[in-house]
């Protein structure tokens, strides 16, 4: 006997239709190879990861987030001007202001929709999944259109292999709606700002703008503490995902299919042993798109789904960790 929502099923949200675009330029590890000192066996063993993609010079997360949210409202059968509501989750916007969701607002035509931005990095795909949750079970909108949509390529530090072979570019997007079946069934949040340090971009903002002197100091790329990142995150992430498994009442062999950011492979492999959840259930896709951050989470869901791992009926737990530090889980019933 499967245990019920947290929600009564009259106020279950949903996703209704999902959408992803990633790059088609691939940037292998034998590509890195010739610009940074590393090999395909060292990137391979430490991280899972064998390619990523990369945009070419001058694609914004706008421009693949589009192309995300078009696949998203078409799954959906949703008119772009029937939207209530569109949140973009990224690190990367095209800009500070406007936000990078009104840019998109305007190019689908979806210009009855709310717009905002939501910057939780890699965290961001489930923070604004379950930001768009609460608006919805209010009844003050009645869809929403997620996008978790990054553009990392253009902030890495191609000359620092710590980080550089880490990270892709792409877009995941869903639509949200209250549904008769299934939906979101227990949700999970959680920040630690005392550990900023772990995982930052120093320069660009009112701490460090732009200058020759941050210019010089390459104070404008990603920089990471990546065995205190790890040590952390397998802790928060699998903390987070057995709490939405008991707030849903549920117990780990309930669950069909659990899709965490797609960071690193032993990051993974740790999150999912210190969680109860089989290895088997774990769905990875990093060795294809590496770390696409806000974008992660949905890509991961799309594939699965379209892949036919997660069917109707499953249970799904979604979990993220991410700068901030920020740290978020869901589970919902496809």
């Amino acid at each position: 006997m499967t245990p019920v929502s947290r929600h009564p099923p009259s106020r279950r949200i949903g996703i209704i239709g999902l959408g992803m675009h990633v790059p088609p330029k691939v940037l292998t590890n034998s590509d890195l190879e010739k610009i940074v000192d590393t090999n395909d066996e060292w990137i391979q063993s430490r991280t899972g990861i064998r390619e990523r993609r990369v945009v070419e010079p001058g694609t914004t997360t706008s421009d693949i987030a589009c192309l995300a949210a078009h696949d998203a409202l078409k799954a959906a059968q949703l008119d772009p001007r029937d939207l209530d509501l569109l949140i973009v989750a990224t690190a990367t916007p095209d800009m500070l202001f406007p936000s990078t969701s009104c840019l998109v607002q305007h190019r689908l035509g979806a210009s009855a929709a709310v717009c905002f931005d939501l910057s939780a990095a890699c965290s961001g795909s489930v923070f604004a999944m379950v930001t768009a949750q609460q608006y919805l079970l209010t009844g003050r909108y009645r869809n929403a259109l997620i996008i978790g949509a990054e553009v990392l390529s253009s902030f890495i530090d191609w000359t620092d292999r710590s980080t550089c072979v880490l990270f892709g570019d792409g877009a995941g997007a869903c639509v949200m709606a209250p549904v008769k079946r299934g939906g979101i069934l227990a949700t999970d949040m959680g920040s630690d700002g005392s550990a900023a340090s772990l995982l930052y971009m120093p320069g660009g903002g009112s701490k460090h703008p732009p200058s020759h002197r941050s210019v010089d100091q390459r104070m404008h790329f990603l920089r990471m503490n990546g065995g205190e990142v790890f040590k952390v995150a397998v802790r928060r992430m699998a903390d987070s995902a057995k709490r939405v498994v008991k707030q849903a009442t549920l117990k780990p062999e309930h669950v069909e299919c659990f899709i965490p950011h797609q960071a690193n492979i032993r990051i993974i492999e740790a999150v999912a042993k210190r969680a109860a959840l089989p290895l088997e259930k774990v769905y990875m896709n990093l060795q294809r798109y590496g770390n696409t951050s806000a974008a992660s989470n949905l890509i991961a869901l799309y594939e699965a789904v379209q892949e036919g791992v997660v069917t109707r009926g499953d249970h799904v737990v979604m979990v993220a960790f991410g700068a901030g530090l920020t740290w978020g889980s869901l589970l919902l019933q496809w």
